[in-house]
């Protein structure tokens, strides 16, 4: 294979909604920057949804994103917390994946913290193929051939072979 068809990660993104600021927030900032070693930024709201409360400016979640090596070495230990084991429905048409993980103490090396208490996370995963900057570039910015993307089939297989991941109803 060539070495501009090997697919890499490029990020992965941890997530925390808590709908709404103060305590809980903080404890999601708290326990994003224990899993990650990285430091975590508050999201705020664009949107005004006066039923839910919700207004522009208000601070309703929390996020870090992890790249490189680190990003590598996390992204094993959330699907360890899986038991190596993802739905296919979980793969978009782009190769990008996410999951969830129900409580953070399934995921190995995080102990648990009282006063975190009990909270879950969301993870995004990134690939890319070598060539993805065209995309991004501030000059010249093109487009990412057909055959050069990566799709659902591309990115499962990637999943299996470097995180020995069952995908779907395997066994």
């Amino acid at each position: 294979m060539s070495d501009m068809k090997q697919i890499r990660v490029e990020k992965v993104t941890l997530n925390i909604g808590v709908g709404g600021p103060g305590e809980k927030l903080e404890k999601a900032i708290k326990l994003l920057k224990t899993i990650s070693g990285s430091k975590p930024i508050a999201i705020a709201s664009s949107k005004r949804i006066p039923t839910w409360g919700v207004r522009p400016g208000l601070q309703l979640a929390s996020k870090v994103t992890v790249r490189g090596k680190k990003a590598e070495e996390l992204l094993m230990r959330l699907l360890q917390a899986l038991d190596n084991k993802l739905p296919r429905r979980k793969f978009d048409k782009f190769g990008n994946f996410s999951f969830g993980i129900h409580e953070y103490i399934d995921i190995p090396g995080v102990q648990y913290d009282p006063s975190i208490g009990v909270i879950g996370l969301e993870a995004a995963v990134t690939l890319q193929r070598p060539g993805f900057r065209v995309k991004r570039r501030a000059v010249k910015v093109g487009k990412i051939g057909i055959k050069h993307r990566i799709t659902a089939e591309d990115s499962i297989a990637f999943v299996k072979n470097k995180f020995n991941v069952k995908v779907g109803d395997e066994e």
